[in-house]
């Protein structure tokens, strides 16, 4: 028997893919007694013991990864795993787990809620209308998709599920992706540059590395017209968010969509008095069908570590031939 430390909170411990099969293989399930991301000391000691872990975004740094002798796996529920201390993990010989493909779909219907709900500047009508005012022309009128023209930072699989959605809007979507010639239904720009300056709406669709940390900053922003439309279902990082909010409040950029912040929770006082700014609560990747698939893939990937196998699903898996 070995433990196994759950803090994805989508987790269902009675379910047929998820808890059932583990507690059937015969390991313990050690429960996260809260949602949120966890303290570093707090993962230290409430994964104490357990040969894997299925987590979304808590910090397994190198510390937090020396502290955990028997760790085997760490299964990140979702395709970043920039919460976790790679190189620690090649060195102490724990494999990490993605589940590549599974909420690509989710986070593409996000991003167009995203956009629509700028464009049409649905939260500011919203607001209104539960405050007693009828606004209908005046700085609520709302724009409209037809003839703008979208940028995509990236066009991986979640990159080419927006563009699959925006072919019936009759807008003109182009992409920078220095990793892919072609998109359909979009044009490849020369440079990042060159699709900043002539997108309406810029969607980030890229993963944080050292090359895209603050990709969007300043000078960035700069280059963007002063009414497009910023969207970040990525990584909160890509985005420096106190030049972005420095320029919302200057009325430099025509608005903000952010699904994703440089700290997780914000904080209310971060976000107060930005205006234009549309915020969600890094919900792009959920869904009821996406957190059933996710979790389900996240449950095999530990099952097959745990059992000497190597699945694909595992990142690191390269590094760590031969030391499992």
């Amino acid at each position: 028997m070995m433990r196994i430390f759950i803090s994805w909170p989508g987790f269902d411990r009675a379910g047929a893919t998820t808890g059932r099969r583990l507690l059937d293989a015969g390991h313990e399930l050690v429960l996260a007694p809260k949602l949120g991301v966890r303290t570093p000391d707090e993962l230290t000691h409430l994964a104490a013991g357990c040969a894997a872990a299925i987590v979304s975004t808590d910090p397994f740094t190198a510390e937090v990864l020396r502290a955990l002798p028997d760790l085997r796996i760490i299964a990140r529920v979702g395709v970043g795993f920039d919460s976790v201390d790679r190189a620690m993990a090649d060195e102490l010989g724990i494999a990490i787990s993605i589940t590549p493909g599974m909420n690509a779909e989710t986070v593409a219907d996000h991003t167009l809620a995203l956009i629509l709900s700028a464009v049409r500047k649905i939260p500011q009508q919203d607001n209104s209308v539960k405050a007693g005012r009828w606004e209908r022309v005046g700085p609520l009128t709302p724009g409209e998709l037809p003839g703008k023209t979208v940028g995509l930072v990236g066009a991986g699989t979640i990159g080419r599920a927006v563009a699959r959605r925006l072919a019936g809007f009759g807008v003109t979507v182009c992409f920078f992706d220095a990793q892919v010639d072609a998109l359909a239904g979009a044009e490849k720009v020369a440079s990042f540059e060159e699709l900043l300056s002539r997108s309406d709406i810029v969607s980030l669709h890229v993963p944080l590395i050292a090359e895209t940390n603050h990709l969007i900053d300043a000078s960035a922003i700069a280059r963007m017209k002063p009414t497009a439309i910023l969207v970040n279902t990525s990584r909160g990082p890509v985005v420096d968010q106190k030049a972005l909010f420095e320029a919302l409040r200057e009325g430099r950029l025509g608005g903000a969509c952010l699904d994703v912040f440089e700290t997780e929770p914000p904080g209310a006082d971060t976000l107060r008095d930005v205006p234009n700014l549309v915020c969600a609560a890094h919900m792009g990747g959920i869904s009821h069908e996406s957190i059933a698939r996710m979790t389900g893939s996240a449950t095999q990937s530990v099952l097959e570590v745990l059992a000497g196998r190597m699945p694909d699903t595992v990142v690191n898996r390269d590094s760590l031939r031969g030391s499992q």
